[in-house]
C-alpha cells in the first residue's frame, strides 16, 4: 500500500519525513495535503491499520499467563523496565539488537515499527498554559520558549479536531479548555470525590482524563468500545495513532510513499548552500547505505533518535553535529517523575458498580505554585492521574480460604479503591545529557546512546508533596487503608516523555532551535518531536507534539513557495 519499490533511483522528493510515530505522522499529513511530495521513512517494520496481531486474544489464548519467560526477558533488559507482556512483545524493541548505556540510570522505552509509539501511548492529551510558557524566563532556569500559549492555541484548536479529544472544560488557566468531545463518565466514587475536593479544597478540581479516545464517532473512525487494551493497537480505530488517522489522511492525497527499514544515518548538509540536501539511510535488512534527497527535513524520530541523528551528522563545519553550535546539543534532557501518590478504600457504593473497561480515568490539573499557591520547597507543579474502581477476584490471591466461602468471596466484587498518581514537571538541566557512544555499536554498527540524567532536588521534594497531597484528600474524602506509594527504583526515562535535547530558543547560542523549530545552522531541517521542548510542564506531552508539527508544516511550505528554503 505504502512501499515503492524504485526508491533506489527515484530518490528525490519535496519533503523527507524521519519517523512515523506521532509527530511524524502529522508532518506527513500536513505536508502531503499542502500538496507535497513526501517520503516518510520509518527504520522498523511496515504496520498497517488492523495489523495488530494480539488485538482480539482472550487472556487465556496468551502463552503463559501473559507473562514472559526468563529466556525471552534476555532479549529485553531495559525494555523489561517497562510492562512488557506477551500481549505487547511485538511493538517493543530488542536491547540485545539496540543497546545502550548508562551513567545513572535512564529508562529509554522504545518501539520500532510504522506507527511507532503513536500505537501504545497512554492518550492523555493536555494543552500547555501560558504559566508553562513563560515559567523559564520568570524564573531565570533555563532559556525562555520562543513561543506562548497564543502562538499555538490555534494549532491546539486544529489539531484536537482532527484527532478528536474527550474531556471536560473547566476553566482553568493552567490547563487551557479545547476542542473536546463528551467526556468519558465519572462513576459514583469519582463524582463524590470530584465533589468533596470542591467543598474542602478551591483550586484543587477533580475533571475526567482528556485523552484522544473517541466518545463518539468522529472523522469517519469508530467510538471507543470501552475494552481497555489500545496498548495491543486498536482495530476500530477509536483511539488516535498514526494509522488510523495522519497516514491514511496523508495516503489518501497520493503524494505519500512511507518506506520502512530506513535507518537514517545522518543529514547530508550541503555547505555552500548551507541547507541539508537529503539524508543517508541504511537499509535495516540488507545493511546498505542510500542517499534520499529533499528540500527539506523533517526529524520527528522521537527525541532521544532525532538528537542521535543531528549529532551523528558531523561536517568540517559543526565536527560535533549539526545544530551543535550552541553546545545546547543533546543537553537538557527531560522526562516527568511520576508513580508517586496514594491510593485508599472508599466505603459505601457496594451496591454499585460501572460497565464496560473505560480507557481513561480521572485527572487532576496542577495546583502547586498556581495563584496564590506558593511553595517554599520546589518551583513548577504537578498533576494526577488515577480514578476508581471496585477490586476484583485477584484479592483472594493471597488469603487462605475453600469451599463455599471462597467461591462467593471470588465472584462478588471487592471494595471500591481510589488512586491519585503524580505526574510532576522536571526542570531542565544543562547537565541531564545523552551522548555517542562509539565504542558499542547497534546491531547495524551504528553509534548507541549513553545516558547522564537524574531527578534532583526539585523534583525530589515535589514527589513529597505529590503523596502527602494525595493522602490528605483521601482522607478527607472517607477514605480507609490508605497507602503511601514511593517506589524507590525511580529513575528518569519511564515516563516515556523525553524531552528537550535539542531544544528552541530564543537565539543560536542558547538553543538549538528557532520559534519555528528550525535548526539555527540549518533553517530547512526542522525538529517537532520531543526534543525540541523547552520546558517539560506537567501534562502529557503528545497533543504538543502534534500541534508544533503542524505549526512548523504550515512554516516550511510557506517558506518554500517564498523560496527561503
Amino acid at each position: 500500500m505504502y512501499f515503492n519499490s524504485d526508491l533506489k533511483t527515484e530518490n528525490t522528493y519535496d519533503a523527507i519525513v524521519v519517523g512515523s510515530g506521532i509527530s511524524g505522522g502529522w508532518a506527513a499529513k500536513e505536508l502531503t495535503e499542502k500538496g507535497l511530495k513526501v517520503l516518510v521513512l520509518e527504520r522498523g517494520r511496515m504496520v498497517k491499520h488492523g495489523e495488530y496481531p494480539t488485538a482480539a486474544l482472550a487472556p487465556w489464548q496468551l502463552p503463559n499467563g501473559n507473562r514472559m519467560t526468563q529466556e525471552e526477558l534476555k532479549d529485553y533488559e531495559k525494555q523489561s523496565r517497562h510492562a512488557i507482556a506477551p500481549a505487547t512483545k511485538h511493538w517493543w524493541i530488542k536491547d540485545t539488537e539496540s543497546p545502550y548505556t548508562e551513567v545513572k540510570r535512564f529508562d529509554w522505552i522504545r518501539g520500532y515499527h510504522v506507527g511507532g509509539r503513536s500505537l501504545m501511548w497512554g492518550r492523555h492529551s493536555y494543552r500547555h498554559s501560558d504559566i508553562d510558557f513563560s515559567a523559564n524566563a520568570q524564573e531565570g532556569v533555563g532559556t525562555d520558549w520562543p513561543i506562548r500559549y497564543k502562538d499555538i492555541a490555534p494549532w491546539y484548536d486544529y489539531t484536537e479536531s482532527f484527532a478528536g479529544i474527550s474531556g471536560l472544560k473547566e476553566g482553568l488557566e493552567q490547563l487551557p479548555d479545547g476542542k473536546f468531545l463528551p467526556a468519558i463518565e465519572f462513576n459514583c466514587v469519582e463524582k463524590k470525590v470530584r465533589e468533596t475536593m470542591f467543598a474542602k479544597f478551591p483550586g484543587r478540581v477533580l475533571s475526567a482524563g482528556r485523552v484522544a479516545n473517541l466518545t463518539q464517532e468522529h472523522n469517519g473512525r469508530t467510538k471507543c468500545q470501552f475494552r481497555n487494551l489500545c496498548n495491543r493497537g486498536c482495530p476500530y480505530g477509536a483511539y488516535f495513532s498514526s494509522q488510523s488517522s495522519t497516514l491514511p489522511a496523508a495516503e489518501k492525497t497520493g503524494n505519500l510513499t512511507i518506506r520502512p527499514h530506513s535507518i537514517v544515518n545522518s543529514i547530508i548538509y550541503d555547505a555552500k548552500a548551507k541547507k541539508a540536501s537529503g539524508v543517508r539511510v541504511i537499509d535495516a535488512e540488507s545493511k546498505e547505505t542510500i542517499e534520499f534527497h529533499a528540500k527539506i527535513v523533517f526529524l520527528c524520530a522521537s527525541a532521544i533518535n532525532s538528537t542521535w541523528i543531528l549529532m551523528n551528522s558531523t561536517s568540517e563545519q559543526y565536527p560535533d553535529g549539526l545544530g551543535s553550535s550552541s553546545g545546547e546539543l543533546g543537553h537538557n534532557l527531560m522526562d516527568h517523575h511520576f508513580r508517586a501518590g496514594a491510593s485508599g478504600e472508599i466505603p459505601g457504593f457496594e451496591d454499585m458498580y460501572y460497565f464496560g473497561r473505560r480507557p481513561g480515568g480521572t485527572y487532576m490539573p496542577r495546583f502547586r505554585n498556581v495563584g496564590k499557591d506558593k511553595q517554599k520547597d520546589f518551583t513548577r507543579g504537578y498533576g494526577y492521574q488515577g480514578g476508581a474502581s471496585r477490586t476484583g477476584w485477584q484479592r483472594n490471591v493471597k488469603e487462605l480460604g475453600f469451599g463455599e466461602d471462597l467461591k462467593d468471596n471470588i465472584g462478588a466484587p471487592g471494595p471500591w479503591v481510589m488512586g491519585f498518581g503524580g505526574f510532576g514537571e522536571t526542570l531542565p538541566y544543562h547537565e541531564n545529557k545523552m551522548m555517542l557512544n562509539k565504542d558499542l555499536l547497534d546491531k547495524w554498527g551504528q553509534p548507541t546512546v549513553t545516558f547522564d540524567c537524574e531527578f534532583k532536588e526539585n523534583e525530589m521534594n515535589m514527589r513529597k508533596d505529590m503523596i502527602t497531597s494525595a493522602a490528605e484528600m483521601l482522607d478527607a474524602s472517607g477514605a480507609k487503608n490508605i497507602r503511601l506509594n514511593d517506589p524507590k527504583d525511580n529513575a528518569p526515562g519511564l515516563g516515556i516523555h523525553e524531552m528537550g535535547t535539542a531544544r528552541m530558543g530564543t537565539s543560536p547560542k542558547n538553543s538549538v532551535l528557532n520559534a519555528h523549530n528550525q535548526v539555527w545552522d540549518c533553517t530547512n531541517v526542522y525538529v517537532t518531536d520531543g526534543a525540541c521542548m523547552t520546558s517539560a510542564a506537567c501534562v502529557n506531552p503528545s497533543l504538543t507534539y502534534m500541534a508544533l508539527t503542524a505549526r512548523a508544516a504550515d512554516h516550511a511550505v510557506k517558506e518554500l513557495k517564498k523560496m527561503n528554503l
